[in-house]
């Protein structure tokens, strides 16, 4: 269990400003080498900026929770992968791409980093338009996925990107089970066997048993 009192993982955090005011917030998960960015959605004008940081932070991988708003292609040139990921504004992510995502997180998981080069662990960067929806609504899956409690997780990353989450995605992230076993459980564990476990149940991987949407528009 985390405790979120703990100074290690203080409201204070670590953002970025860009000269349009764009906000940048690392996410680290506890207990993990893994590290996660949220941010708000990059457009071809801006996406220079995000370049920069995306380097600095050692950024492996970029997932879109949106529609497109730059060429992916620009991203690739620098050796950056893309993931699209999109679903409804100011819903909950699909079973396929919960997925999707969670393979995503265990290929960054089981990158090797050596610590006597000093080197930064691969972080991934995960954006819808504003960044405080379903950017923050994967991540928090994440962060449950290697630990947390599920309130814990929504007040660690609210605690450094006010205003993420509307209440359907709170509700939905209270509610979430882990489908991830510890590493350590199993020399043999599959993802793919788990996953395929869970969304066995109904019958499809189509992701509409978990596509409840919200009358609600959170513009995330």
């Amino acid at each position: 269990m985390v405790n979120i009192a703990d100074k290690r993982f203080s409201p204070t955090v670590t953002r970025y400003e860009s000269p349009l005011g764009r906000m940048l917030t690392v996410i680290e998960c506890p207990h993990t080498q893994l590290r996660y960015l949220i941010l708000d959605c990059p457009t071809e004008s801006t996406l220079g900026f995000y370049l920069d940081e995306f380097k600095h932070l050692c950024v492996h991988t970029v997932v879109r929770c949106c529609q497109p708003t730059y060429q992916a292609q620009r991203l690739l040139d620098q050796g950056i992968q893309v993931l699209d990921l999109p679903f409804k504004d100011g819903g909950l992510p699909p079973a396929q791409v919960i997925q999707e995502w969670l393979q995503l997180v265990e290929k960054i998981r089981g990158i090797q980093v050596d610590d006597d080069k000093q080197q930064q662990s691969p972080m991934i960067a995960v954006h819808c338009v504003a960044g405080l929806g379903r950017a923050p609504v994967l991540v928090a899956i994440a962060l449950i996925e290697m630990g947390m409690k599920p309130l814990d997780a929504i007040e660690y990353i609210r605690s450094k990107r006010r205003g993420a989450f509307n209440k359907p995605q709170i509700m939905f992230l209270d509610s979430y089970k882990r489908i991830l076993k510890p590493k350590s459980s199993s020399s043999n564990y599959s993802l793919r066997s788990s996953l395929g476990r869970m969304f066995k149940l109904g019958g499809s991987t189509n992701g509409k048993a978990n596509s409840t949407s919200s009358s609600t528009t959170d513009q995330h």
